[in-house]
């Protein structure tokens, strides 16, 4: 899958690779060196933590540069009066009636409990590019939809303070 990111999430992804590369993978190295050194390796279970550590943090370095060497980079710019990547956006869903509010963002700092919605989920999709008034219908599935309403939109920058997301 090709994950629509933007360039400060390709920076961000690169930054934690280089550290991960520079400063992690060492650590990790020298944790397994000093578990090793203790003898039996059969009975010894911080060798094999040491290791399981090793091994996660390679996984992730290869997880992020297949991320940044797949990723379709998408624009985090928008005009001022209509929903676009970064933007705080409340929305009135008219079933439940109530409102709620969410930053819309990609894929990779998608995080729904802390207030993070994708581009790429239903409701990202369905409000991306609507103005505050806009009444959409978000598709679930082919059978299950329901609408909501732009209530606000605050232009907010990415401060670089999201975190990318983990797997």
């Amino acid at each position: 899958m090709r994950n629509e990111v933007t360039k400060k999430d390709i920076q961000k992804m690169q930054e934690e690779i280089d550290y991960r590369k520079l400063v992690v993978r060492k650590e990790a190295i020298e944790a397994v060196k000093e578990a090793r050194a203790q003898g039996d390796l059969s009975e010894n279970f911080e060798y094999y933590a040491a290791k399981k550590d090793k091994n996660k943090n390679e996984s992730r370095i290869r997880y992020l540069e297949r991320m940044i060497k797949t990723a379709i980079i998408v624009s985090d710019e928008s005009k001022d009066d209509e929903v676009g990547i970064n933007n705080t956006v409340t929305v009135y869903f008219e079933e439940d009636d109530m409102s709620e509010t969410f930053k819309l963002v990609t894929t990779v700092r998608g995080n729904s409990l802390g207030g993070k919605i994708s581009i790429e989920s239903p409701l990202g999709k369905a409000i991306l590019g609507h103005k505050v008034g806009d009444k959409v219908h978000v598709k679930v599935n082919d059978t299950v939809g329901y609408d909501v309403v732009i209530e606000k939109i605050e232009n907010t920058e990415d401060d670089g303070t999201d975190k990318l997301r983990s797997y």
